[in-house]
C-alpha cells in the first residue's frame, strides 16, 4: 500500500484530508480510486490502514480504519547540524539525511557560510526541506519525518547544544590527530549513549576560532581522514557511518553495543 503523511495524530473512525501536491500526485499520478486502501503515517508516528473515499485533484478524503505496525525505533538518535549550502547540495544532504534516518536536522549560517537568507527565503527554504522530509520518510518507511529546525548563527547553535548529553563531533578538514574510527573505536568501549550529534561545515570549512567555540560546548574536532570531501558528502558520509556502527544499518537480529549488558 501507498504511504502518505499526515501532519496530525490519527484515530480509527477519523476522516482526514490529503491536499495540495499530495493529492494530486494520488490523483493524477497514482491513479488511486475511492476504495483503495492506503498507509497514513501521522505526527506521533503510528500508522494506520486508511480507505479513500472520494479524490480530487484539490483534495482526497481517507477514512482512518485500524493501526497498524510500524518500523521499529532506532537505537539510536541522530542530530546532524548543518551549515546551510547552495540550493542543491543542501537539497541533497536533507533528502539522503532523511532517508538514513537522521532525527533532527539544524541548519546554521557560520562565518565561511556562502549562501544568505533573508526572511522571506529563510521560510521560503525551510518549508522546501520539511516537504523533502516528508517525502524521504516515505521513500524509507520512517516512523515520522525528520525534524527541520529555524536557521541558526553557529554561536547560538553551541549555545543550545552545550548541555546536550551524547557523542558531540564537530568534522574539521585541519584536524590531524582524532579520526572518526578512533572515536567510534573508544565509543564502543564505554556504551550506553543514545544520541550522536554531529557537525558539519559549509564548503569553505569552519574557522579555527569556530572550532574553540564547539570545544568549549563539548564537541570533539574528528576527521574523515586523508580525502577531502565536499560538505554535502561529509555529511552523509557521517550519517551512514553512524547508522552502520549503532543504528539501522546494522544486521537484522543483532544487539545493538547501545543495548548491551554492562
Amino acid at each position: 500500500m501507498r504511504r502518505f503523511v499526515i501532519d496530525r495524530v490519527l484515530s480509527p473512525g477519523m476522516s482526514v484530508s490529503i491536499s495540495g501536491a499530495e493529492a494530486r500526485h494520488m490523483v493524477r499520478v497514482l491513479r488511486l480510486r475511492p476504495g483503495d486502501r492506503v498507509v497514513l503515517m501521522d505526527a506521533g508516528g503510528a500508522r494506520f490502514q486508511g480507505a479513500i473515499q472520494s479524490m480530487a485533484p484539490r483534495g482526497v478524503r481517507v477514512y482512518v480504519e485500524v493501526p497498524l505496525p510500524g518500523p521499529p525505533p532506532s537505537p539510536v538518535e541522530i542530530i546532524l547540524c548543518q551549515a546551510v549550502l547552495k540550493s542543491r547540495p543542501m537539497d541533497f544532504v536533507v533528502q539522503k539525511a532523511s532517508e538514513l534516518g537522521v532525527n533532527r536536522i539544524i541548519p546554521f549560517f557560520s562565518a565561511r557560510t556562502v549562501v544568505r537568507l533573508d526572511e522571506k527565503r529563510h521560510d521560503a527554504r525551510l518549508h522546501h526541506w520539511k516537504e523533502i522530509t516528508r517525502s524521504s520518510a516515505k521513500q524509507a518507511d520512517r516512523r515520522a519525518p525528520a525534524a527541520i529546525d529555524p536557521v541558526r548563527r553557529f554561536d547560538d547553535l553551541m549555545k543550545r547544544l552545550r548541555k546536550e548529553a551524547g557523542m558531540k563531533i564537530i568534522l574539521w578538514e585541519e584536524e590531524d590527530t582524532l579520526d572518526l574510527k578512533r572515536v567510534f573505536r573508544e565509543t564502543k568501549e564505554k556504551p550506553g549513549f543514545r544520541t550522536v550529534i554531529g557537525v558539519v561545515g559549509p564548503e569553505g570549512g569552519f574557522a579555527s576560532d569556530e572550532i574553540h567555540l564547539a570545544g568549549e560546548a563539548g564537541f570533539v574536532p574528528v576527521s574523515l581522514g586523508h580525502r577531502i570531501l565536499r560538505a554535502e558528502t561529509a555529511a552523509i558520509t557521517l550519517t551512514a557511518l553512524v547508522q552502520y556502527e549503532w543504528g539501522d544499518l546494522g544486521r537484522t537480529g543483532l544487539v545493538s553495543p547501545l543495548d548491551s549488558p554492562r
